[in-house]
């Protein structure tokens, strides 16, 4: 492993996960990463746990996605395992999936149908109720080695802060944006109603709890048809 060689591209990697212009092209970019700098990655792909639902992200190939639905179906997986892990640094390398109908008795020989021969997951992020991992795969048997295996865990790091730096990006965006529609409809609703500022607001609120709608889809039907009805 050329190591210099490496830190060059991950430097330029990095650069390039900060200039993409939303989270999927973002998520896109890191899995494309993974396949170009992992020795021995043939796929990758970003695995979300929304509870027990499972959300496959940025798949470099149609593999990727079959394997997520698989853990889905089966309830387990290494990529479960990576993504359900409280430690930021742990990596979950398999080198054979033959060998692992023990752990994974559902999931291991449809995988190894599919055409995995090894992975690695590694966490990517976590927060209240959502869980990532970032995972590599092989249709080789002892495709990744102690090296492949550093080198995931540098890209995920760097994936890791990349990945949250987009996802407040991209939430700062929608709050500035539903402020501005929040804003817009309770100007035709004091127009139309001659009411004031913190009343044409009470009325969109009232309206929101009473109906169970979220205040920004409020806000949108009134400016959208002028009025709430």
């Amino acid at each position: 492993m050329d190591w210099a060689r490496f830190a060059q591209q991950m430097a330029a990697m990095a650069r390039d996960l900060l200039a993409q212009d939303s989270v999927n092209a973002t998520l896109e970019r890191i899995t494309a990463s993974a396949t170009e700098l992992v020795e021995g990655c043939d796929a990758a792909g970003i695995l979300i746990l929304h509870g027990t639902r499972v959300e496959s992200l940025a798949p470099t190939e149609p593999l990727v996605t079959d394997s997520d639905t698989l853990q889905q179906q089966t309830g387990e997986g290494p990529c479960f395992d990576a993504a359900r892990s409280a430690q930021g640094d742990h990596v979950l390398r398999i080198a054979d999936l033959t060998t692992e109908h023990r752990r994974w008795p559902a999931y291991a020989p449809r995988a190894h149908a599919l055409g995995v021969g090894s992975m690695m997951g590694f966490l990517l992020f976590t927060d209240d109720e959502d869980l990532g991992a970032l995972n590599l795969y092989s249709r080789k048997p002892g495709a990744f080695t102690p090296d492949s295996e550093t080198a995931g865990w540098l890209l995920a790091s760097h994936a890791a802060v990349a990945f949250s730096a987009a996802r407040t990006h991209a939430q700062m965006e929608q709050a500035v944006a539903t402020r501005h529609v929040i804003g817009e409809a309770m100007g035709i609703i004091m127009g139309s109603h001659r009411l004031s500022e913190e009343e044409a607001f009470s009325v969109l609120r009232r309206y929101s709890q009473a109906n169970n709608i979220k205040l920004r889809d409020v806000a949108l039907r009134v400016c959208e048809r002028g009025a709430l009805s």
